[in-house]
């Protein structure tokens, strides 16, 4: 019973994992468009060439825990040094 039900857990589906992900790397972008005062889609080419990305998709970091303001922090720090 247990097995089925996470079967049709709509959560466990990678696409909809995909699909999170990608919305909340857009929500990040976002922020970071407006705290570098650049375009957003160059947020976000910059963010996806970025380690914090990178972490944020290795689940053994626990990254992708944290909320996606703590993700934007993460990268700014990164830029810093």
């Amino acid at each position: 019973m247990k097995e089925q039900k996470q079967q049709n857990d709509p959560v466990e589906s990678l696409e909809i994992q995909e699909m999170i992900m990608s919305n909340r790397i857009g929500q990040i972008a976002a922020e970071l468009s407006k705290r570098l005062k650049i375009a957003p889609e160059r947020a976000l080419e910059l963010f996806y060439a970025s380690k914090t990305c990178a972490d944020l998709h290795d689940k053994s970091t626990g990254l992708y825990l944290y909320g996606n303001l703590y993700v934007a922090d993460e990268f700014m720090r990164e830029e810093e040094y």
